[in-house]
């Protein structure tokens, strides 16, 4: 059974690391351990963006970014999934150039260390060449970019439901079973 971490940065996005920690909480049938890391920054967008302190859902295990005996700063702690959402170009960006200053970098380093996945959920537009490249070198390492870029097909209303269609993409790539809008198929609940 996967064990997860989620990190949350302080690009702007908070809408994404809430609908996709609710909709992890919902999935606890379908992995063994389910830890979250939010920077500082996070939590003053988290403010700003949502208008509340609800990150502390119940059920998730929080770190903190200074934490290295963290179970998943280290490859015997066997965590299969890195969900960085949002992720922010400073973080990317460490994690490109192999520098592992704190929990989140030092982590996502681990994750790819050990062939194991890494899903990067940028949200800055546009880019610069320096964006680009980091990109390319931690896909080249194994890492997943996938940009935060929604999808309209199913129709979404709110902003929590175009969210969604993000959220619901990240937890596809995760390997994580979930009832959602299908291209070619009926849209749900609609």
């Amino acid at each position: 059974m996967q064990k997860i971490v989620v990190a949350v940065t302080g690009a702007s996005g908070a809408v994404y690391a809430n609908v996709l920690l609710k909709k992890l909480v919902a999935l606890k049938d379908h992995y063994s351990e389910l830890a979250v890391v939010m920077t500082e920054n996070a939590k003053q967008v988290w403010q700003t963006e949502l208008g509340n302190e609800d990150w502390n859902i119940p059920g998730l295990k929080f770190y903190s970014q200074q934490d290295f005996n963290a179970p998943f700063a280290s490859g015997s702690g066997q965590f299969n999934t890195m969900i960085i959402i949002p992720c922010s170009m400073g973080t990317l960006g460490r994690i490109a150039g192999g520098i592992s200053n704190d929990l989140i970098t030092r982590a996502a380093d681990v994750i790819l260390k050990e062939r194991r996945k890494l899903l990067c959920v940028i949200r800055d537009t546009p880019y610069n060449l320096i964006h680009i490249r980091n990109m390319e070198t931690v896909t080249l390492a194994g890492g997943i970019i996938c940009p935060a870029t929604p999808s309209f097909y199913s129709r979404p209303t709110t902003i929590e439901e175009v969210a969604a269609t993000v959220v619901d993409r990240v937890i596809d790539l995760a390997g994580l079973p979930l009832h959602t809008f299908r291209w070619g198929n009926e849209q749900p609940g609609k």
